[in-house]
């Protein structure tokens, strides 16, 4: 993971923000009153969306249930 200091970040702006983008990986962004970090938009987007279904009741569970499921015995038509 990629470490830079605030000025680096405030200097390569474009190109890191393009690298992250393209590349996925988070870049930490270090300052004297505190550090960030920096992640492509689709990375937050599926942090959010899994921190989202695992605070539904329940469905953690159902989602681990779900991965232990053999393909063989999964629906092949859609009852809705």
């Amino acid at each position: 993971m990629t470490t830079l200091t605030v000025t680096e970040a405030r200097a390569n702006l474009y190109k890191l923000n393009d690298d992250t983008s393209v590349n996925h990986e988070p870049v930490i962004i270090t300052g004297k009153r505190g550090n960030a970090v920096l992640l492509a938009e689709g990375n937050w987007n599926s942090i959010t969306e899994t921190l989202h279904l695992v605070s539904v009741s329940g469905m953690r569970d159902s989602i681990l249930a779900g991965m232990q499921e053999s393909i063989d015995g999964a629906a092949t038509e859609l009852d809705w």
